[in-house]
């Protein structure tokens, strides 16, 4: 099998998604491992580091935002993709706040998903050329090449997703984006699916930087800027 965009692992208990999974990535140069349910998909995670993982949330044993949990809890940021089934809000923006990084509503389109995992992926390869250059914006520095966040000289650790998310906004202080703009330069794809994931991805990034969380502004009724 082709693994020339490395390994994803698919752990979906529905055998025929998962099959489709399987198809839609390998056809793109992934290599797919699956596993249908919780415990083996985390020791499959441990096992094999993948690039990228795709977790349903409803997994018999143990759910994929539990997964996630124990996943981030270890130290390990890989890629974390949810499957959720489309009236789950609740259990989307758990996913987030646990480091998810992205997520998908059933019934979804396959070439959507794969593109979401290119995407989730491009935000760990590093920045663009030019735009490789330290940024601080009051108490905060990051390293775009490193992918690497310090906060009075400390890392904070960040998701891929978290971390783009904070670059972009200090990457041209004291300009407001929108969270549509913001959705659609992060995580590069169109408002119509809806801006809460930048509010909760936010509230995260914000909850990590800790008494530096106020370079964070909210601007009222347009969105989030970055300012000292």
């Amino acid at each position: 099998m082709d693994q020339g965009k490395g390994l994803v692992l698919v752990v979906e208990d529905e055998r025929p998604i998962a099959d489709l999974l399987r198809m839609y990535l390998a056809r793109d140069g992934f290599g797919v491992h699956v596993e249908h349910d919780g415990a083996a998909g985390l020791a499959a995670a441990r096992r094999l580091r993948p690039v990228a993982c795709v977790l349903d949330i409803a997994l018999p044993g143990m759910d994929g935002t539990e997964v996630c949990r124990r996943l981030r809890e270890a130290g390990d940021w890989t890629p974390v993709l949810f499957l959720t089934a489309r009236d789950d809000e609740i259990d989307r923006i758990l996913g987030l706040e646990l480091g998810g990084d992205d997520y998908v509503t059933k019934p979804f389109s396959p070439r959507e998903l794969v593109s979401r995992v290119k995407a989730v992926l491009r935000r760990t390869q590093g920045p663009p050329p030019g735009a490789e250059q330290v940024r601080t914006v009051g108490p905060i520095t990051i390293d775009p090449a490193r992918r690497e966040c310090l906060v009075g000289g400390e890392p904070v650790p960040l998701t891929s997703t978290e971390f783009s998310l904070l670059a972009h906004l200090m990457g041209r202080p004291g300009r407001v984006f929108t969270r549509e703009e913001l959705l659609s330069s992060v995580w590069g794809y169109a408002a119509h699916t809806g801006t809460r994931t930048v509010d909760v991805h936010v509230a995260q990034v914000r909850g990590k930087l800790g008494d530096a969380a106020g370079v964070i502004r909210t601007v009222r009724g347009v969105g989030y800027t970055a300012d000292a």
